[in-house]
């Protein structure tokens, strides 16, 4: 249903943003990779209780050069982590998401400054608060300008991502546009009846946007999402597995989710929580979580970025593309980002963080500048370092978020003294 809020004429047609400026990645220091530095950092994570079982792969120079495992997938069925391992990836499905619509942005079928509303009519009218009346009742007005898809891209189209103190977020919650037993349409209709959190291209905050991407692929392909992205994405770069549907044959290789409390202490999410959005598939299909998937496959993706678009000769994206998405994509002026310098001294492009300067502090994560990396709720990371012809994945399944895990696992990756080429 459509709250109660008033009509407002449409807005006025976004200016152009211009794609800003990056440093091309240059390596300026050397590192090497050390298998057993690895495997005791792995060690350290199942052996400190901050997570049940872990797994990592690095590729680096054209090459695997370290894959290890360590802890159980499962504690009570003692099940061990292993490399066929399903995890759930929560996040780390954006970036499926994102290469999708970019391919249909090659195409032609739309514009990164168009307003999302040429595509997708109901988002034409969007309210943003504008204080309280005499008895503290939210009141609304139209945004200074409409949503545009770079914003959708980028985080900064304002909407929200679930409950929070605002009267946005709070309709978004009553709402609920993300409820697995609605399809893509459905999210859409609902989430464009709900205000903004603030005005289009002001702020980034991380939201509902990835999953506008995949309505958008679901308008502009005439497929429905999971069959686009498992044909023209998953399915060419030899992805068996990795999905949102998933066979129930495939459970018993599914890895628990654990939650760290702060007692320090591991309990199991319920299996009811972990499985929902696979076992058996719901309705909904999100574009910002939702994919299953082993390792290998995760890094088949990986390995595609980190080769400008192709792999094993199939082309996914151009290469123009694949830097236009890893290019920070962040006004200056926007300097409200919400929890997002907590990932380091990065930028954001299209559905990745982009390091756009050396670790500031050597507590910050070590990387390389013109990296791009992205992570997921259960604590998995990828990222991909060109500078350095690196691409790592980092599975475990722990909650809420373990940076300290990250922190580590990088740290092992690059070791001790690498922070990175200089940035600006």
């Amino acid at each position: 249903m459509r709250p109660v809020l008033p009509f407002v004429a449409a807005l006025l047609i976004a200016q152009p943003l211009p794609a800003l400026a990056q440093e091309k990645p240059t390596a300026t220091a050397s590192f090497r990779i050390d298998k057993a530095r690895l495997d005791k950092a792995l060690a350290e994570m199942v052996s400190s209780g901050r997570a049940s079982g872990v797994e990592a792969l690095v590729w680096k120079d054209g090459r695997e050069v370290y894959f290890g495992a360590n802890g159980l997938a499962d504690r009570e069925a003692n099940r061990p982590m292993k490399r066929d391992t399903l995890v759930q990836i929560y996040s780390m499905t954006k970036p499926v998401t994102g290469v999708s619509l970019m391919q249909l942005w090659e195409q032609g079928k739309f514009g990164l400054d168009d307003p999302l509303s040429r595509y997708l009519p109901e988002f034409a009218t969007m309210l943003v608060q504008d204080g309280t009346d005499a008895n503290g009742q939210p009141i609304w007005r139209p945004s200074k300008r409409p949503v545009t898809i770079r914003d959708v891209l980028r985080h900064t189209a304002g909407f929200a991502y679930g409950d929070g103190p605002s009267a946005a977020e709070k309709a978004f919650a009553a709402a609920d546009p993300l409820g697995l037993d609605h399809d893509l349409t459905e999210f859409g209709h609902r989430l464009a009846h709900s205000p903004l959190i603030y005005d289009p291209g002001t702020e980034w905050r991380y939201s509902s946007a990835v999953d506008v991407q995949a309505l958008l692929v679901e308008k502009l392909s005439g497929q429905k999402f999971e069959d686009y992205a498992r044909q023209h994405v998953l399915a060419p770069l030899g992805i068996k597995e990795a999905a949102w549907t998933q066979p129930q044959e495939r459970l018993d290789r599914f890895a628990a989710t654990y939650l760290l409390g702060t007692d320090g202490k591991l309990t199991r999410e319920p299996d009811a929580v972990t499985r929902a959005r696979n076992f058996p598939k719901p309705a909904m299909t999100m574009g910002g979580a939702g994919i299953v998937a082993p390792i290998d496959d995760y890094m088949r993706f990986a390995r595609m970025l980190l080769g400008q678009g192709t792999l094993d000769g199939v082309r996914i994206l151009k290469p123009s593309t694949v830097r236009l998405m890893s290019t920070n994509q962040l006004d200056p002026r926007i300097t409200e980002r919400s929890w997002l310098p907590g990932k380091g001294n990065v930028g954001f492009g299209f559905d990745f963080a982009v390091r756009i300067g050396q670790p500031q502090t050597p507590e910050e994560q070590r990387g390389a500048v013109g990296e791009f990396f992205w992570d997921g709720a259960a604590s998995t990371l990828f990222w991909v370092d060109p500078a350095n012809k690196l691409t790592a994945v980092f599975f475990v399944q722990t909650k809420p978020f373990q940076v300290s895990l990250h922190r580590d696992f990088r740290k092992a990756v690059y070791g001790e003294t690498y922070l990175g080429p200089q940035g600006d």
